[in-house]
């Protein structure tokens, strides 16, 4: 990014306030990226640990499999998803509160005994997959913003912050050389004056 500025005083003071910005920003900036690093690995570690447990939900009732042909699918269905946004590291993220489940009224004596236990297994379950997928997106958006956060940091660190010191030398040497050459050129003109006014005192 080329940092655009005069060889001015205004320019440099300029120059000096977006510095300051920066510099003064940086170190949030850090605590944040670390705070969304921490909380994307939280989130990720539980995805897996949620996946983990459905997996062994599903091995565990194995025993069943054959049964779950006779099982009525139209005896359970998710009618909704009830989700709540919380702030995380000031990264909106979902929360699952509740999943809604839709059972119709079936007879306990025209089905099997184990319908009951079928359907208390189904919403475990759902729960636990629709969890781990509520997880996933917190990861996902927390990890976007951690990405986005760290160019901030790069950007800021690698690219404008020396840049503008850069621009700061640069202007300072400039007028300290002007500077120079200003009073370089006032002592020419006064020796010439004197020298002038001594040829005019010889006469």
């Amino acid at each position: 990014m080329a940092i655009k500025y005069q060889f001015n005083k205004t320019s440099l003071n300029d120059l000096n306030k977006q510095l300051k910005v920066r510099t003064g920003a940086l170190p949030t900036l850090k605590n944040k990226e670390s705070a969304l690093r921490f909380e994307v690995t939280r989130a990720k570690e539980r995805s897996r640990a949620l996946v983990q447990e459905l997996e062994q939900a599903i091995a565990s009732y194995h025993y069943m499999a054959s049964l779950w042909n006779e099982f009525d699918p139209k005896l359970i269905a998710v009618s909704d998803v009830a989700l709540e946004t919380v702030k995380v590291a000031g990264v909106k993220t979902p929360l699952l509160k509740e999943v809604l489940f839709l059972t119709p009224p079936y007879s306990f004596f025209n089905t099997p005994f184990w319908y009951a236990d079928g359907i208390a297994i189904l919403k475990r379950l759902a729960q636990l997959g629709i969890e781990s997928e509520v997880y996933a997106e917190k990861m996902r958006l927390l990890d976007f913003a951690r990405k986005k956060t760290t160019q901030k940091v790069n950007l800021y660190e690698k690219v404008q912050i020396p840049g503008y010191q850069e621009a700061i030398r640069k202007i300072k040497r400039f007028m300290e050389d002007e500077e120079n050459l200003s009073k370089a050129a006032q002592k020419i003109v006064k020796k010439r004056h004197l020298k002038e006014e001594e040829e005019e005192a010889a006469r």
